[in-house]
């Protein structure tokens, strides 16, 4: 039975391994090692696709560590140790955001969350060999630091993970919340009261998605069904991502420079984009202005899409007929904070991607990569940014 394992997998130094595990284990190693096709689609440089002898990469003889930045979003710790449970020469483990930088050299894989991992916090990192997300963001990796100190930085894609699906759900959760009045709503059955409040219907409305990634077309095929008008902005309409069929989904296409006059015409904006340091603040005063009176804004991608006080102005002189958002300017939010003081603001906790399905996909994404890693094998579940 060695002989066939070793022979299947080659005279690797790690392959015995696999002889000290429990036969379900094992099995489920030959179920995800990836074949000379997957390789192949991985497309990653030769350096990258083998990373050598354990005790070589780590330090540690035959123990590869996982560290999982921060106390929030604790399913992705935990999901991730179950996936794992099985492969005791991976360990996993969650610090607290200040004690990053003291641990941070002993581990060879860190799931960032929302710690900002910055140059020094990179120079510390001496064993890293991938820097990664529990997601799609790498806004909080300093990847040219990375790159110089020769660490992988990753992300996992939200379209085969399930985030984006989860998070369009999300943003039509957001946007029938605040078009039915969800806070008057639970006022009302506090207060006893039956028929208040008015609220208004999806139908027939004109929505514009900022940003048709992953996520916004998933939006979009959710929105379809509504009887809705569907305008979106995007860098790049000749993408390979993009579906066949998006001029299905989309009945007006724009680019970044056609998002003023797209507001005047939406009923609803929902920002989908990503995170970069031109987005930073992109819908501002100027853009809200140019958005209908009346008119409503959700945010599932990222809290500093907006500016604070462009929102908060027009939410207070009523320009902005409601605002849902589940991603916000400071994480975690002040539950005191006076944007919350309006009747027309839904915030949900950074939840738009945290589902069973999501979280369970993405566990084993990470948990992929770190038998990956550990094997020397090719990396299948995570894309390289760098």
């Amino acid at each position: 039975m060695a002989g066939a394992i070793v022979g299947r997998l080659g005279r690797h130094p790690t392959s015995l391994l696999l002889l000290t595990l429990p036969r379900h284990a094992a099995a489920h190693h030959r179920l995800h090692s990836p074949s000379s096709s997957q390789v192949a689609r991985a497309g990653l440089p030769g350096q990258y696709s083998k990373m050598g002898d354990p005790s070589e990469r780590n330090g540690h003889g035959a123990l590869t560590r996982v560290l999982f930045c921060g106390p929030y979003w604790p399913a992705s710790t935990n999901y991730t140790r179950e996936y794992l449970q099985d492969y005791p020469f991976i360990q996993v483990d969650e610090v607290g955001l200040e004690q990053v930088p003291d641990v941070i050299h002993s581990y060879h894989i860190c799931v960032v969350k929302n710690k900002r991992i910055d140059s020094d916090i990179i120079a510390k990192a001496t064993q890293m060999k991938i820097i990664m997300q529990y997601g799609v963001g790498l806004e909080g990796v300093d990847v040219n630091a990375a790159t110089e100190h020769k660490i992988k930085v990753a992300r996992i894609p939200g379209s085969t993970t399930g985030n984006a699906v989860s998070c369009a759900e999300m943003a039509i959760y957001l946007t029938l919340g605040i078009l039915r009045k969800q806070k008057e709503m639970d006022t009302a059955v506090n207060r006893k009261d039956l028929g208040v409040p008015v609220g208004d219907t999806l139908f027939g409305k004109t929505i514009l998605i900022l940003g048709f990634g992953a996520i916004g077309i998933e939006v979009a095929k959710r929105l379809r069904p509504f009887g809705v008008k569907i305008l979106a902005t995007k860098r790049n309409w000749s993408s390979d991502t993009l579906p066949s069929y998006v001029d299905e989904l989309v009945d007006k296409k724009g680019g970044p420079e056609d998002m003023y006059e797209f507001a005047g015409e939406a009923n609803i904006v929902i920002a989908c984009m990503t995170l970069t340091s031109e987005t930073i603040g992109i819908v501002d005063h100027k853009f809200v202005s140019s958005m209908k009176k009346g008119s409503y804004l959700v945010n599932i991608a990222r809290g500093r899409l907006l500016d604070y006080k462009a929102v908060f102005d027009h939410l207070e002189s009523g320009h902005l007929a409601g605002l849902g958002i589940d991603v916000a300017w400071m994480e975690p939010f002040d539950p005191e904070d006076p944007v919350l003081k309006f009747p027309n603001v839904i915030l949900t906790p950074h939840v738009a991607g945290v589902t069973e399905y999501s979280y369970r996909t993405m566990a084993k994404s990470v948990g992929d990569t770190a038998l990956q890693l550990h094997l020397g094998e090719a990396f299948t579940e995570v894309e390289f940014v760098n």
